[in-house]
């Protein structure tokens, strides 16, 4: 090698081939606090999105609507703590959802009770409870997990609808009576307020489940997840570790369901169903499971999806087809797993794996070239 060559300068990289700077790192971030003020100020806008909405963003309907979803993402985030994050696929998580739903309205309407104190003895309430039916069904493991989540799930439905001691209402539900509510969270006029508590507890939910799963404890429980045999070569207990995930959960769900019934009004038979922990376990495959905003997005997505095909289905343009189109289309459940079918199958990681999926496809697209400076 000659002198020439090792002093040669190193060949100058193109401006077109140098690699970018990532200038949206630092920001990242901030991203959460940045769609958190904004999800905030959604009620102040007037923005009018035909046929996403029925009305502006601010009308009452959609922001009920809206509420409904965050609480659902929510949700399917607590969810999550299960299923994704340590491996445990429950059939009854909506036991608890319905504890918080039930347990709120009849300590307000049967018992009287001022709404933060029927909070407070719900989401306690509710959490006893997956602690006390955590502590049975984790004797088990896999399939027979599943199954004796699923039964103590079946047993609540029936004491829902057999009316048990005259506090539920049967099949008809439960309204609950505002009257012992405050006023800021009575008529359509403040839906805009039961909007931000929903959108609240969204985010103390996530907020929570972000600290666990960076704590050493959410570090055994994704060591559950990975291998359970493991953590207990380790000299760990993973019944004690599981449990505690149970029983967080079922506590977030309770909160939910006292916020949900804030909602809708009442109480009705259709959050005991198990149907509703399948939609859960949906909601957390379709957004990502064991992600960070994964399950949010799907609880969000499936929530909203849930309710507006079914004002699709009766629209003008789906009865407008052939019977052989109109007829599946108008099927809101139909067309709800077909999304849902083609999104597993396209993207196996949920919502979550879109970025990855994508990013191939954008590197792969020209480019201009950067002006020089």
């Amino acid at each position: 090698m000659t002198d020439s060559m090792v002093d040669a300068p190193p060949a100058r990289v193109p401006d077109e081939l140098a690699p970018r700077p990532a200038r949206w790192s630092g920001l990242r971030p901030y991203l959460p606090v940045v769609a958190l003020v904004v999800a905030a100020i959604v009620p102040y806008s007037t923005v009018d999105l035909p046929g996403v909405f029925d009305g502006p963003l601010n009308s009452p309907g959609t922001l009920q609507l809206l509420a409904i979803c965050l609480v659902f993402g929510g949700l399917a985030a607590g969810y999550d703590l299960l299923f994704g994050r340590t491996g445990m696929l429950s059939f009854g998580h909506a036991l608890y959802f319905a504890a918080g739903v039930y347990g709120t309205d009849v300590l307000v309407t049967k018992g009287g009770l001022a709404l933060w104190q029927a909070a407070l003895l719900t989401v306690a309430g509710g959490t006893i409870l997956a602690g006390l039916l955590g502590a049975v069904a984790l004797r088990t493991v896999g399939i027979a997990f599943a199954m004796v989540t699923l039964a103590f799930a079946q047993v609540g439905a029936i004491l829902v609808a057999r009316n048990f001691g005259g506090l539920t209402g049967g099949e008809e539900g439960l309204p609950l009576d505002v009257s012992g509510l405050p006023p800021a969270l009575v008529g359509v006029a403040n839906t805009v307020n039961l909007y931000w508590l929903a959108l609240a507890y969204l985010a103390l939910v996530v907020f929570v489940v972000h600290r666990v799963s960076g704590s050493p404890t959410g570090r055994v429980l994704a060591g559950l997840r990975d291998d359970e045999r493991r953590i207990g070569v380790l000299g760990l207990d993973p019944y004690r570790f599981k449990l505690v995930a149970f029983t967080l959960a079922g506590g977030l769900a309770s909160a939910g369901g006292v916020v949900y019934c804030l909602i809708v009004g009442g109480a009705s038979p259709h959050v005991t169903s198990s149907e509703l922990t399948l939609s859960l376990l949906v909601m957390v495959v379709l957004g990502g499971p064991g992600t960070r905003w994964g399950p949010v997005l799907g609880g969000i997505l499936y929530m909203y999806l849930d309710h507006r095909l079914t004002a699709f289905g009766t629209s003008d343009a789906v009865n407008g087809l052939p019977a052989f189109l109109s007829h599946p289309l108008s099927q809101p459940l139909f067309v709800l797993g077909t999304v849902f079918i083609l999104a597993v199958y396209f993207f196996p990681g949920g919502l979550a794996s879109l970025r990855t999926r994508l990013a191939p496809l954008l590197r792969s697209l020209p480019h201009r070239p950067r002006p020089r400076p």
